[in-house]
């Protein structure tokens, strides 16, 4: 059993591009977790697409082995990471000796999760943080303190977690290292001799994060005698195993084949298998109390593992000294005898929809398909079919957000070779009805008639944008024009500013981060929390084009600014649809009402170029059979769109 003051667990917060994978880089190089030869960039990223985009999208745990000893931090410089010829000054134990728990006095297990730093799984990230004991406050010296940096840093010291303050990239040309050092000392309440200058690309610094790690940083302080207790803070989905969950065991221990339940899911299993994180899984006899590892179970759906859900055993344990003297504890038993959970869990809600619909309607069965073994790695996704008089049939899938959406999208067209049309993201509402009756939609389309509704509820969000203070009064503009309260300033610095603001997430969803980066020169960052719905003055508008409506353009908007949005709307429409053999209406309505609408002229064909001479009477017999036909046309013609048209449509 490994003696939990030699275990420090802890995580990285940074914001997106800040150099946290990077950061974790140096640290397997200097302890040696994964073998120069198999070493390579971004290393805990295993997704393609975290890699092109530098981002990390999936977390990732990894335990590593570190020997502590008071030598002075050595400097790696950019070309011996290249050719990865690091020289480890402090020489560490074998993989194979440190996985069996043979441990000097001198040695330490670091258990890094590896986060994502995305506002969209700022959940996942919150149960990352409830499961150690410590945390990287990394921020980059060319860009300083980020929003989304602030909101996880806020999270942290609400759940105690002790903070060890870095920055990162300090050989950047342009790095500003000591302004951002100021900003960190008036945000923390710190003396800047508590702040480690870092580069993870040399490597700078970097072994004296690790020292910091073991010297300040708590070891875990669970009850290795009481029932077990593991939080799952995350899991992924092997077809040849089952569901693998990603665990922090708190209090207890478990073993291979021992019978285990999932409290909030009420699903009881058994672990074939347990391990840890080397990063690859390697199997273990046991997970004991303050560790970090994975539970292999026989599960299939992974829906049924829920991120922030308790493990516990389905035996009470005999060895616990208080039910060895008959007295409950209260820490671990209620007074029914059942394990208590830990606390924070939530069920992960969307925060966003779309609908998706293949390019090609023969492609239906493969979309269904796709999204089936797609859901089996992503619990947090909802699948619900639809079908449209326009697009066909296709699925309204809810997601955590925006990123989280293209995520998705372009999974599904990469994995799986789908060419999708993916609608306008829209956020749910709940409607009151006149008899007291209540519902929650997902789109516009599922908005009943308005005689019977007494009040639409739409989801609110509080909204915090960091930003350089020069830029200050654009922003305040932006947000007026998006129906948000009043914003409240807070100077963080002498040039730098914290914008607060309750807004509807309806507005922030499409195009308000790129109008900030826009009014911001790209300074600016947000992060946001959904906080409940507040009743608004809504109405549905519809859009019709040749007399269909298009239910993926249906939208609720605010009354107020109805009419606005609907002459938009149609004047866009008619530069993207094509002219047709007829005249074609496009129309914003109302209820029965059109508010807004214009007309496509149809193409010209001259049918009298082929006469040469005769009498008058037979051109105008031909014009007159031109023009009966148009007007047939007209009556009884159906538009055809193409897929291009829904694309340039749903993306303006």
């Amino acid at each position: 059993m490994t003696n939990q003051n030699q275990i420090r667990n802890f995580c990285i917060i940074a914001h997106i591009d800040h150099g946290k994978s990077t950061l974790a880089d140096r640290m397997l190089e200097i302890t040696g977790t994964v073998a120069p030869d198999k070493m390579k960039p971004q290393m805990l990223d295993r997704n393609p697409i975290e890699r092109e985009r530098g981002i990390t999208i999936k977390l990732q745990p990894v335990r590593m082995v570190y020997r502590a000893e008071n030598s002075k931090p050595q400097t790696l410089n950019s070309k011996q990471i290249q050719n990865n010829k690091i020289k480890i000054s402090k020489p560490i134990v074998s993989n194979l000796e440190f996985r069996a728990s043979s441990l000097l006095s001198s040695e330490y297990i670091l258990n890094l999760i590896d986060t994502p730093g995305h506002v969209d799984f700022s959940y996942e990230v919150s149960r990352s943080l409830a499961a150690v004991e410590g945390a990287i406050l990394l921020v980059d010296a060319s860009q300083g303190v980020q929003a989304q940096t602030l909101a996880n840093l806020q999270q942290a010291q609400k759940l105690g977690l002790t903070i060890i303050p870095v920055i990162n990239k300090i050989d950047l040309p342009h790095a500003e290292p000591e302004k951002t050092a100021l900003e960190l000392v008036s945000l923390l309440k710190i003396s800047q001799d508590d702040i480690i200058f870092a580069s993870g690309k040399t490597g700078d610094g970097v072994e004296e994060i690790l020292e910091a790690i073991v010297d300040t940083i708590p070891p875990p302080s669970g009850n290795a005698d009481a029932p077990l207790r593991a939080l799952i803070f995350d899991s992924l989905y092997d077809r040849h195993r089952g569901v693998v969950t990603f665990v922090r065991i708190v209090d207890g221990s478990i073993k291979q084949k021992e019978d285990m339940t999932l409290i909030g899911s009420a699903v009881s299993d058994s672990a074939s298998e347990v391990g840890y994180f080397v990063p690859d899984q390697f199997s273990a006899p046991q997970l004991t109390t303050g560790e970090i590892g994975y539970i292999v179970t026989s599960l299939r759906d992974i829906r049924l593992v829920r991120v922030g859900d308790t493990i516990t055993s389905n035996q009470k344990s005999k060895a616990c000294p208080e039910y060895a003297r008959g007295i409950k504890n209260k820490n671990y038993r209620d007074e029914n005898n059942q394990t208590i959970p830990l606390t924070g869990y939530k069920q992960p809600e969307p925060m966003v929809y779309a609908s998706v619909f293949p390019l090609a309607p023969g492609d239906y069965p493969l979309l269904k398909d796709s999204l089936e073994k797609y859901a089996l790695t992503d619990g947090s996704l909802s699948i619900t079919p639809e079908n449209s008089p326009v697009l066909g049939f296709g699925y309204r899938l809810g997601f955590l957000g925006l990123l989280h959406v293209e995520i998705v999208s372009e999974r599904l067209s990469r994995e799986y070779g789908l060419e999708l049309l993916v609608t306008t993201p829209h956020v749910e509402y709940q409607i009151a009805f006149s008899n007291g009756e209540e519902k929650i939609i997902t789109s516009a389309v599922d908005l009943p008639d308005a005689s019977h509704i007494r009040e639409i509820r739409e989801p609110w969000a509080h909204l915090v944008i960091l930003s350089p203070s020069t830029y200050v009064g654009s922003i305040i503009e932006l947000l007026q024009s998006h129906r948000c309260d009043q914003p409240q300033t807070v100077y963080q610095s002498e040039k730098t500013v914290e914008i607060t603001v309750d807004i509807p997430l309806s507005e922030l969803i499409v195009t308000f981060y790129d109008e900030l980066k826009s009014i911001s020169s790209g300074y600016a960052s947000m992060s946001y929390e959904r906080t409940g719905f507040r009743i608004g003055k809504l109405v549905k508008l519809d859009i019709r084009i040749a007399d269909d409506a298009i239910d993926a353009l249906s939208a609720i908007v605010p009354s107020d600014r109805v009419d606005t949005i609907a002459k938009e709307k149609v004047a866009k429409l008619k530069d993207i649809v094509p002219r047709q053999q007829f005249e074609v209406k496009i129309q914003a309505a109302l209820g029965g009402r059109v508010i807004a609408s214009e007309r496509i002229s149809a193409m010209r064909k001259d049918v009298t170029a082929k006469l040469y001479g005769g009498d008058v009477t037979r051109k105008n017999k031909l014009l007159k059979k031109q023009a009966k036909g148009k007007k047939r046309l007209r009556q009884f013609g159906r538009i055809s769109l193409s897929s291009d048209v829904f694309i340039k449509l749903l993306r303006r």
